[in-house]
């Protein structure tokens, strides 16, 4: 009998990590003694052997906002606009991490989700390097594991081909379409294709437990076409509220446009001055170029 999603999630994310990355996954957790619930780590830095120069991608799960942050602003910027993303260093690591409530971060997984940030990301895989205790670590297992079946059944409309591998393609394409992205356009595909057999197995569970009620094909593609207007207005939105947020923000998404696209972008003095502006003048000249898509 083939694994649940459920067991193949819950084996995937308490796999080996870097124990430089787990050291820092609990240095990030005591930063917020009151709220922290849950560290997460993913992104391509899962990949490397050698952490060193690389910045590391965490998610912080918090109990909720206001206990995390108190009265601060940045308790209703996070709520409005979820997540908050913060720079972070330890023993000579560097990561930005994004902060999310248990309860956005369960509904960011799911098919409710007005948006692919975090159902796009947690399809793929991820390690749970630290929870508060049991409860914790059981809401962060099950909320990962509506992602997979969250993207598959979006695709599930526009996919020409219902095999598990095609969905996964499928599915990624879509959701690179709805952020603004750095990557190169292959770069969806090559999501699937470094560890085929991990989304076969994947997959095949999700189909076999039964995908959430997928959307007709014109629902589907209406669908879509928000997602993807509202996700680039988010990513905006997001890139401006970090200016305040991200010490060296700017310097930030230069370095992961110029290491993803091959673009040589230099950030001015007066764009680090004023980041905010400084960022958004960036945006027509990467649009003509092609730098983000």
């Amino acid at each position: 009998m083939p694994q649940s999603l459920l067991s193949l999630v819950a084996a995937e994310l308490s796999a080996p990590a870097d124990l430089r990355a787990a050291a820092m996954a609990g240095a990030l957790a005591a930063q917020y003694p009151a709220a922290s619930r849950a560290v997460l780590f993913y992104g391509s830095c899962l990949r490397e052997e050698n952490l060193d120069g690389l910045m590391l991608d965490f998610y912080l799960i918090v109990s909720d906002y206001r206990a995390a942050y108190g009265k601060s602003w940045l308790a209703t910027a996070n709520r409005l606009i979820p997540p908050n993303v913060f720079p972070f260093e330890h023993n000579g690591l560097i990561a930005k991490y994004a902060v999310l409530s248990e309860a956005d971060f369960a509904r960011l997984n799911s098919p409710a989700a007005d948006n692919v940030s975090v159902w796009a990301r947690f399809a793929q895989p991820a390690r749970l390097l630290w929870a508060a205790d049991d409860l914790a670590r059981q809401r962060a297992i099950a909320a990962v594991a509506s992602a997979a079946p969250t993207l598959l059944s979006l695709a599930s409309p526009m996919a020409g081909e219902q095999d598990a591998l095609s969905l996964w393609r499928t599915g990624f394409t879509l959701t690179y379409g709805a952020e603004l992205r750095a990557e190169r356009k292959d770069r969806s595909l090559s999501i699937v294709d470094a560890d085929p057999d991990r989304y076969r197995r994947f997959g095949e569970a999700a189909l076999a437990q039964g995908l959430p009620q997928s959307p007709a094909p014109e629902e589907a593609m209406t669908r879509w076409r928000r997602l993807q207007r509202q996700g680039k207005w988010l990513s905006v939105i997001r890139l401006a509220k970090a200016s305040f947020t991200y010490a060296g923000g700017i310097d930030y998404l230069a370095w992961k446009i110029n290491r993803h696209a091959g673009t040589a972008i230099e950030i001015k003095p007066w764009q680090r001055r004023w980041p905010l502006i400084g960022a958004l003048t960036l945006l027509p000249r990467l649009f003509r170029g092609g730098a983000i898509r």
